[in-house]
């Protein structure tokens, strides 16, 4: 899905002098930019200027909710960010507020676009609390051109997935246990606990860290019965006690044997890419019984369908059946 190459780039507007607007339209259906806007796996991708990465640590997409992630420059500095969200209506718009210096609002809207309204029109507006912090932004962080690049990369990021579908990459389990939510929700969130039941059978967790706070990070590295390693990590999206957990999931500490396993194809010489995932696991409860579902969705249905082809879905159901023992026990 390439983007369109009539695009008005983000300009000062004559009719006030605190914000910025940008105007892009993107060769896709608007559900998958809102949603490229909200996945942090996504948004982590593309979100900043050229050359720029971010380290997420908070995104709770909701009115209220915090997103928090540090910006790291090419020259090394890093540049911590704080919003909240004001209004979150899918897949139309999205507003929040920049609550650390500088102060602005943005506002980004989703329109059809194109005969077939199968395009998107992205306007994106930031509305600054005045003039004067409006220039001096523009004049440190070189603002305007900013955003240009920072759009020109989301166009990257639509463009990297076109032919697929992007709502069919999630790999989803469900499992239902003979006790209390909370019970099942201390089991993901305890490291003793989870260190017992994490992994296929026969496999031990030598190494099982987790901060169960929205920010915090979790690190666990399985031992395969032949003495192998099987690393794994991510960072706490979002933690609401007992009914949720949203986490990032990264496999680039895995061998280069188990990622040319994943992707025969993969590219010798240049490191592992991230295999990325963000994991949502909710508990619910009835009749004393918890459903407990996870979904995780994978950067594409490719990566997933390659996972469960080495077995992905035998190793979460020995898990579920370690993980039930436990509960029991």
């Amino acid at each position: 899905m390439a983007e369109k190459n009539h695009q008005q780039s983000p300009t000062q507007t004559s009719s006030a002098d605190r914000e910025i607007v940008a105007v892009r339209i993107f060769n896709a259906p608007r559900e998958l930019v809102f949603q490229l806007w909200t996945d942090p796996v996504h948004l982590g991708k593309w979100y900043g200027p050229n050359g720029f990465t971010i380290t997420m640590q908070v995104m709770d997409v909701r009115p209220g909710g915090e997103w928090q992630f540090i910006m790291h420059g090419p020259d090394g500095t890093d540049y911590p960010n704080k919003n909240i969200y004001r209004e979150v209506v899918r897949p139309e718009r999205i507003v929040y507020s920049h609550v650390s210096p500088p102060h602005f609002q943005t506002t980004v809207t989703f329109e059809p676009h194109g005969p077939d309204g199968q395009e998107t029109k992205l306007t994106m507006r930031m509305v600054f609390e005045s003039a004067e912090e409006l220039d001096r932004t523009i004049k440190t962080y070189n603002a305007v051109e900013g955003l240009e690049q920072t759009l020109g990369r989301l166009g990257e990021q639509v463009a990297s997935i076109a032919g697929s579908d992007p709502l069919d990459r999630d790999f989803v389990v469900t499992r239902t246990f003979d006790a209390p939510r909370q019970s099942v929700f201390k089991a993901w969130t305890d490291p003793r606990q989870m260190a017992e039941w994490w992994g296929p059978n026969g496999f031990t967790n030598p190494i099982c860290e987790l901060d169960a706070r929205p920010g915090g990070a979790w690190r666990i590295v399985m031992r395969g019965p032949d003495g192998s390693q099987h690393p794994a990590k991510g960072v706490y999206v979002e933690v609401v006690e007992p009914e949720r957990l949203v986490m990032t999931i990264n496999h680039s500490e895995l061998s280069d044997e188990w990622h040319d396993m994943v992707n025969p194809s993969r590219p010798k010489g240049q490191g592992n890419p991230g295999l990325e995932g963000l994991a949502t696991v909710t508990f619910a409860e009835a009749a004393g019984k918890t459903t407990l579902t996870v979904r995780i969705r994978f950067e594409s249905a490719a990566v997933r369908d390659a996972l469960l082809k080495i077995g992905m879905n035998i190793g979460w159901s020995q898990s579920l059946d370690r993980l039930a023992a436990v509960l029991i026990g």
